[in-house]
């Protein structure tokens, strides 16, 4: 640590030290280079006025000085140079600073030499005769500075190095003096910087870990039992004569048993046949799985032999709670026994029709009668045909329709007048309250949800009643429909079961205004289609509500 802390020391020192010296000599390029750049400037308006009056002989008689003094024409050829035979010299028409100079009358530019060391200083005036009076001059790059000052540099540097060097070792001890006088024995009475106060309380946690080390198997154990008790599922564990090696709350529960004292046989807690087999069969090293009825739930039972090399050391029994699951089973069951009903009911008709028409039993103004019967009853079963599709469909997410942001109230309006006609047959008045709504679903199902809910307000309706269709936002800006007719109302008992499928409030009402029963059924799945909550309320005798908040 002793080292670590010298070398950080030592390289901030050395950084600084860098830096620094990088930045004076950043600072004294800058100084210099301005002063230099200013001082040709001065020389050339100097030059440019004494040339304003006076002519080449004053050029020749002032002769090389410090800088270099170029004469230029107008179209770039040299006339005088102070260093070289002008007629020797290229043309200097494309000179930046002569360029510049042409242009507005003074130009400057800066040119560097081929190994970097120097730059040349170019600044150039025009004359009033049109001619360019240009003077340079090289100075050093800041990389030449640095090396003109390199002894300096070099000197100040040393002295840096030595002095860090002793400065770095003697912080170093300072910082580690405490560190190593630490007691490990007692090391929460240890006198030591504050910022190792974490560091000591961390060392008096570990004494404390390695003391308890031989409490942790039975703290294992105690998890194991908090996590097998709070579990939902039956576990028993027994071994190969069946007497109980470990067991959860939810076990004796489901079998409806006491707490056991010991390791009593596993048939104590259930006798039933089916349990037994269960046990038995898998004592004999086969899987097993049973359904029994316990408590008025059904549990399904699995068994599973637990084998090492190739020998029997017990059994694991897992008990689940699967009434929900048989429930739906039995609602399954209960649909396909209602679909078949409600399919049988309009073909029996159509096959009874029919029949009396292959026959010749029915008189010629029958006929047409007939005819409608068996359309009716086709139509009826189509209808029934797509409801089921449809449910299918929602109930597996399944609806081939594109997602689109679709407004409520367009969407409400187009089916209130579509059912125009239906509610005058009723003589049911519709109204349309609607305000602007959007939601992002699709617009087939949103338009089948909205018809069922007004087809129904409008069926189950009393002559002379109303049906209202509303859209717009409600609470924290949530699109809302709301239908709400005067019509017959639902009984208190009921409005739970209505968005059942095939459910009927009154199946005689219902079958004779020619409903499916799985409208509401319908609404309820789009609903769930477009994460919407459907809410109902009713009274009897004073009409029905429902709402649909998205």
């Amino acid at each position: 640590m002793t080292k670590r802390i010298f070398r950080s020391i030592f390289l901030v020192a050395l950084g600084v030290l860098a830096a620094c010296v990088v930045m004076t000599i950043g600072a004294l390029y800058s100084y210099f280079s301005s002063l230099y750049t200013a001082q040709i400037r001065a020389e050339t308006g100097y030059l440019a006025s004494a040339m304003e009056r006076l002519d080449l002989s004053y050029l020749e008689e002032i002769g090389r000085e410090e800088h270099r003094i170029t004469w230029i024409a107008a179209d770039g050829s040299v006339l005088y140079d102070s260093v070289a035979d002008a007629e020797s010299l290229e043309n200097h028409g494309s000179r930046e600073e002569v360029e510049e100079a042409l242009a507005s009358g003074v130009g400057e530019s800066t040119r560097y030499s081929s190994t970097m060391a120097e730059q040349t200083y170019y600044y150039a005036m025009r004359l009033s005769d049109g001619t360019v009076l240009r003077v340079s001059g090289e100075q050093y790059t800041p990389w030449t500075l640095a090396l003109n000052m390199g002894w300096q540099i070099c000197l100040i540097a040393l002295a840096a190095m030595a002095l860090s060097l002793l400065l770095a070792s003697r912080v170093a001890k300072a910082i580690t003096k405490p560190i190593n006088a630490i007691d490990l024995d007692n090391p929460e009475q240890t006198d030591a910087y504050e910022e190792l106060t974490p560091l000591l309380q961390r060392l008096v946690r570990q004494r404390q870990q390695i003391q308890s080390q031989m409490e942790a198997l039975a703290q294992k154990q105690r998890e194991f039992t908090t996590i097998t008790e709070n579990m939902s599922e039956g576990l028993l564990v027994i071994d190969q004569n069946a007497e109980i090696l470990s067991y959860n709350g939810s076990a004796l529960r489901l079998l409806g048993a006491e707490k056991v004292e010991g390791h009593p046989h596993v048939l104590t807690l259930n006798r039933s046949e089916k349990f037994r087999t269960a046990v038995e069969q898998a004592l004999a090293g086969e899987h097993s799985e049973m359904l029994l009825n316990l408590n008025s739930r059904i549990c399904q039972l699995i068994a599973n032999p637990v084998q090492e090399q190739n020998r029997l050391v017990g059994v694991v029994i897992m008990i689940l709670d699967v009434t929900e699951k048989e429930e739906r089973e039995r609602l399954r069951q209960e649909f396909t026994a209602n679909v078949s009903h409600e399919l049988k009911t309009p073909l029996t008709s159509i096959s009874g029709f029919a029949e009396i028409m292959q026959n010749g039993l029915a008189k010629e103004e029958d006929m047409r009668r007939f005819a409608g019967n068996i359309y009716s009853e086709a139509q009826r079963l189509i209808a029934l045909v797509n409801d089921i599709i449809r449910l299918s469909q929602l109930d597996e997410e399944a609806s081939p329709e594109e997602r689109v942001e679709v407004d409520l109230a367009a969407a409400a309006k187009a089916v209130a007048e579509r059912l125009e006609d239906a509610a005058a047959r009723q003589k049911v008045s519709l109204t349309c309250q609607l305000a602007p709504a959007a939601v992002t679903g699709s617009p087939q199902i949103l338009d089948e949800m909205i018809f069922n809910l007004c087809d129904n307000a409008i069926k189950y309706n009393v002559s002379g009643g109303s049906v209202t269709i509303s859209t717009g936002l409600g609470e924290e800006g949530r699109p809302v429909l709301t239908v709400a007719d005067t019509g017959i109302g639902i009984p208190l008992q009921d409005q739970s079961r209505v968005f059942e499928r095939f459910y009927r409030v009154d199946k005689s009402h219902s079958r004779e205004i020619g409903g499916t029963g799985l409208g509401l059924s319908i609404v309820k799945h789009a609903a769930a289609y477009h994460n919407a909550q459907v809410k109902l309320e009713s009274t009897p005798g004073k009409g029905t509500t429902v709402t649909v908040t998205f």
